[in-house]
């Protein structure tokens, strides 16, 4: 595989795209144009790849290295791909060793742009882009959001890992597989993530603060594996963008949260319930609530999503799994909280994690704890959350095979 890297700011996310690639088990080379290299070097891409990163033609001339690099590509990625890689390539323009690799693969291209909103709404980058679509290049994005400095707006680099599962949803099609893409092949996966809203009148609602971030690299780390996943997002922003090839249903309240779910396990053969679903519910007003003094509000209880499907299992064989947020206190800490929630739920597997207000929650380090539906300590892992799925899916993988 080859992974053109073009001189934008996004230059930095090839790297994880790389790391994305490298995981499922791909040989990739990276081709990085002259200017690039001001934004990530040479040294970089060898050490992370294992190859050499050829920048210029004339480079390992005596094995015409443009020709071989590019003849013996099974997929040709470019990310990120500025408006002025993207013109050369509309325009069969060969100056540097990505261009030319470009003009000798007869593999298929995916390119992810990656520019200002001016420059990708441009007459001219909307024609190369056209030129491109019409030879039958894949397109990966852009998406909408922040830009370089202030700016937001169309133009931002699709996230690597979804670049990533669109690759290996390409290579898998045509019959490739990596180091891991057959461990969860053939298995249907039901994955809830992000936070229920509970409306309290037409404006506001009772919610917690889960982004929904673990669901959605659990998502990629099964899809990468070769699952069919089905994700049911509780108000997660952009799950349609990050998991490409996936089913998205979008939910809101607990109880929807609940009928979705239960739809799904009858077919899943694993049942993920990473969502952070509000205990309560309230009886919600029709209209605006008016400020009047002090309020008090009315609660019933929400169904316990994670303990049915865990007690009530809608097939045979098949594996549940339960995420505890938990925070310690003066009694006990947040692993014996959690421990014994595993013992109530019944899941066979529940990944503990201690929250907090700079902890748990969104884009920041996690630690966690697996454990089995008797409190047994199964795994810990800790780093970002695409680091920490990865335990998380080796867990669900030996359960399946221990359930086999």
């Amino acid at each position: 595989m080859l992974l053109g890297v073009s001189g934008g700011i996004a230059a930095y996310k090839a790297a994880i795209l790389l790391r994305r690639l490298k995981e499922w088990g791909a040989d990739v080379r990276v081709v990085p144009t002259p200017a690039s290299l001001e934004m990530v070097g040479a040294t970089t891409w060898e050490a992370l790849s294992g190859h050499p990163a050829h920048v210029h033609v004339p480079e390992a001339a005596d094995e015409v290295a443009h020709v071989r690099t590019g003849a013996g590509a099974d997929l040709f990625i470019v990310a990120p791909a500025t408006a002025n890689t993207i013109a050369k390539l509309a325009a069969g323009i060969a100056d540097n060793m990505l261009t030319a690799s470009a003009l000798v693969a007869t593999c298929p291209l995916i390119v992810a742009p990656a520019m200002h909103t001016q420059m990708w709404e441009h007459p001219a980058t909307v024609a190369n882009i056209e030129t491109l679509r019409s030879r039958g290049v894949i397109f990966a994005g852009p998406v909408s959001g922040r830009l370089t400095g202030k700016d937001s707006g169309a133009g931002r680099m699709m996230e690597p890992e979804a670049i990533a599962l669109l690759a290996i949803e390409n290579l898998v099609s045509r019959g490739f597989s990596g180091a891991t893409s057959s461990e969860l092949a053939g298995m249907r996966v039901a994955i809830s993530a992000g936070g229920t809203r509970e409306p309290i009148d037409p404006v506001r609602f009772i919610g917690n603060r889960s982004s929904g971030r673990m669901g959605l690299e659990l998502a990629k780390a099964a899809m990468s594996r070769g699952a069919a996943v089905t994700f049911v997002a509780a108000n997660v922003a952009g799950a349609a963008d990050e998991l490409p090839g996936a089913t998205i249903i979008s939910v809101e309240t607990a109880r929807e949260l609940a009928a979705a779910m239960e739809n799904l396990a009858a077919q899943a053969d694993v049942v993920v319930m990473a969502a952070a679903v509000s205990d309560y519910r309230v009886a919600a007003s029709e209209t605006k609530i008016k400020r009047s003094g002090a309020l008090s509000l009315e609660l019933e209880e929400n169904p316990d999503i994670l303990a049915d499907l865990a007690h009530h299992r809608r097939r045979s064989g098949q594996v549940v799994v339960g995420f505890a947020a938990e925070t310690g206190d003066g009694e006990h800490t947040a692993l014996e909280y959690g421990i014994a929630k595993a013992q109530r739920k019944g899941a066979d597997l529940l990944v503990i994690n201690e929250v907090g207000r700079d902890t748990g929650f969104g884009e920041v380090e996690t630690l966690v704890t697996i454990v089995d539906s008797i409190g047994n300590e199964i795994a810990r892992a800790q780093g970002a959350k695409s680091e920490v799925t990865a335990a998380i899916a080796d867990a669900i993988v030996e359960k399946l095979r221990g359930a086999r």
